[in-house]
């Protein structure tokens, strides 16, 4: 059954041409920004989630959140609407978007159009007959960055080649280059954009280098909080559990309020790691491109391995001057390296995303993500274990066996395995799943897709 063609006050669309229309003559639109169109055309009775617009329209390229602001801002100019008092596309805060134009007719393809003019009126250059003219003047000129972004995406949909040739080293020719070469992983079937060899390749670079920063800030700034309080819970889980474990242990003495303890510990512990390691995985999701997975492991370890030497030497230094206690066998640095390498590389195994860009899985496959990065620092858990390193439980443990008198070790939990005190397979055991509930903890809140109301 073919689609049907629509028609709202003076526009036509038409899925079979891959035309819009105004008047009867052709307003050149990106292909994605047309199937946007329809999608909402089509599902006008609704209001269409925004990750049913991702699954529909950017099935074949990953993209930020701000790709579909941007798509939704250009229909907005191109059909002459107001967001504040919307005519043919509403917002949905926190959902998505509505086309609701009081009157949209379906009509069968068939039914003749009137014969193409030249293409006219669009958001580049109204009067223009030459779109690629149009869209790098928008490109190079003072515009906005949201125009600018389009003009370059604009580009590509004409043909990346052709762009770049004409855009040659034209005045600011080095920033919309690099632009050019950002954009071109939203727009399907875009060329490479080469930058080195280029004239002004360095001063290209550069702007891409500060282009890929500002928006790794924005990234960061969004996703290392939610990261960071996914790690948290997961550490109160921890801890609860844990601690409950010690005080029904057949001839534990701990308090009851042992189970409190560990919590609150597990959270410190959890929220300040998650932290570290979200902060280098968002940086890397923002910044990487081409080499995504080995950005997440590496920045990923960067950031677990600098949030770990932080806090284990203000951790220190603090008991070293109010008690007088060496706890320099706590972990820190170290552990939290291994661990937030093993934690970027789960993350990067279960999201593939060749051309780079933020992974928002959802439902199953958000789950199998959080269990598949619990599982690799499980396992980064286990092998620090057993070259004689701590992770939370082995540290607390450690800091209860320095202060005499204290009743949080975890000898109840060693004899429940069979040691008499903690061994190799009481923090190999507890180690694992530390472990695994962190890895869990920080994807479920890295992955929450934060959307803009």
């Amino acid at each position: 059954m073919s689609r049907p063609r629509y028609r709202f006050g003076e526009f036509v669309v038409s899925p079979a041409r891959r035309v819009l229309l105004r008047g009867g003559r052709e307003v050149p639109l990106i292909p994605r920004y047309l199937d946007l169109l329809l999608l909402l055309l089509e599902k006008r009775r609704v209001a269409v989630a925004r990750q049913e617009i991702f699954d529909q329209v950017w099935s074949d390229v990953v993209v930020s959140d701000g790709a579909l602001s941007q798509a939704v801002r250009t229909l907005r100019r191109t059909l002459g609407d107001d967001p504040r008092e919307p005519i043919y596309i509403r917002t949905v805060s926190r959902h998505g978007y509505q086309f609701v134009h009081a009157s949209v007719v379906e009509e069968s393809e068939e039914t003749p159009l009137p014969p193409r003019p030249a293409p006219v009126a669009a958001p580049l250059a109204m009067a223009s007959p030459d779109p690629f003219e149009a869209a790098l003047s928008q490109l190079l000129g003072p515009a906005s960055p949201e125009d600018r972004r389009e003009a370059a995406e604009t580009l590509h949909a004409l043909g990346t080649e052709e762009a770049l040739r004409r855009l040659g080293a034209r005045p600011g020719h080095e920033a919309a280059r690099a632009l050019m070469r950002e954009t071109r992983w939203d727009v399907a079937g875009s060329a490479s954009v080469p930058l080195l060899g280029e004239p002004g390749s360095m001063a290209a670079i550069r702007s891409l280098v500060a282009l890929r920063l500002r928006m790794a800030a924005r990234q960061v700034g969004k996703r290392w909080a939610a990261a960071a309080g996914g790690g948290a819970l997961a550490g109160v889980a921890a801890g609860l559990i844990g601690g409950t474990v010690v005080l029904l242990a057949p001839g534990s003495t701990a308090p009851t309020t042992v189970p409190i303890a560990y919590a609150l510990v597990g959270a410190v512990i959890g929220g300040l790691g998650a932290a570290g390691v979200g902060a280098g995985l968002a940086m890397a999701e923002a910044l990487a491109r081409s080499l995504r997975g080995l950005a997440l492991v590496i920045f990923g370890a960067l950031g677990g391995g600098t949030i770990g030497t932080m806090a284990h030497l203000m951790g220190n230094w603090t008991v070293a001057d109010l008690f007088g206690r060496d706890l320099s066998a706590v972990g820190g640095g170290f552990e939290g390296l291994l661990l937030g390498g093993a934690a970027g590389l789960g993350y990067a195994l279960s999201t593939p995303r060749p051309g780079g860009g933020m992974a928002t899985p959802r439902g199953w496959q958000r789950a199998i993500v959080a269990l598949a990065t619990g599982a690799c620092c499980a396992l980064a858990g286990v092998a620090l274990s057993l070259a004689g390193h701590n992770l939370g439980g082995g540290s607390i443990d450690l800091i209860a066996r320095t202060f005499e008198g204290s009743q949080i070790g975890l000898e109840p939990l060693s004899r429940l395995m069979g040691e008499p005190q903690v061994g190799p397979l009481t923090r190999a055991v507890l180690s694992a799943y530390e472990g695994m509930l962190f890895g869990c903890g920080l994807v479920l809140g890295l992955t929450r897709r934060l959307t803009p109301s």
